[in-house]
C-alpha cells in the first residue's frame, strides 16, 4: 500500500496538488507515518480558481503552506465517522477548523466530497471539487 504522497501521483488527477505540496516542501510531512486525513482537490477543482491565483499563490510559500495544511486533519477519518459529523467543525493541520455538512452528500467547508476512503499506508484520501482558502 502506498503513502499518500505517492498514491496522489500515481491516480494521475492530481499533478496540480503534487506539484504544490513540493513546492511548499510538504512531501516528507505526507510521506510520514501520520495518520492523516487529507481532502485532495483534483486539477479541475485547481482550474477554478481565479486566473492567476495559482501561480501567485505558489511564489508565496507562507500562503501556500497555509492553503494546503488547511486541507489536512490529523487522524484517520473515514466517510463513515463522517456522517456522524453534520454541523461540526473539523480542526486542520493549518489550524483553522472546517465546518462539515452532510445535509446533501458530504462538504467540508465550501467543496463537495466526490469520492471518499481512498485508503493510504499513512492514512486516508476524500477526493473535493475545489481549492479550499482559509479565510
Amino acid at each position: 500500500m502506498q503513502d499518500i504522497v505517492d498514491t496522489a501521483v500515481a491516480a494521475g488527477a492530481f499533478s496540480t496538488l503534487v506539484t504544490a505540496v513540493k513546492a511548499a516542501g510538504l512531501v516528507e510531512t505526507l510521506k510520514s507515518a501520520g495518520p492523516f486525513t487529507v481532502f485532495a482537490p483534483t486539477d479541475e477543482a485547481f482550474a477554478k480558481l481565479p486566473a492567476g491565483t495559482l501561480q501567485a499563490v505558489l511564489a508565496d510559500k507562507a500562503k501556500l503552506t497555509a492553503i494546503l495544511t488547511y486541507h489536512v486533519v490529523a487522524g484517520k477519518v473515514m466517510a463513515a465517522d463522517v456522517v456522524g459529523m453534520h454541523g461540526k467543525v473539523a480542526t486542520t493541520v493549518q489550524g483553522s477548523g472546517l465546518h462539515i455538512d452532510t445535509t446533501n452528500g458530504v462538504k467540508v467547508g465550501t467543496a463537495t466530497v466526490t469520492k471518499t476512503d481512498i485508503v493510504c499506508s499513512n492514512g486516508v484520501i476524500h477526493i473535493i471539487d475545489s481549492v479550499l482558502i482559509p479565510s
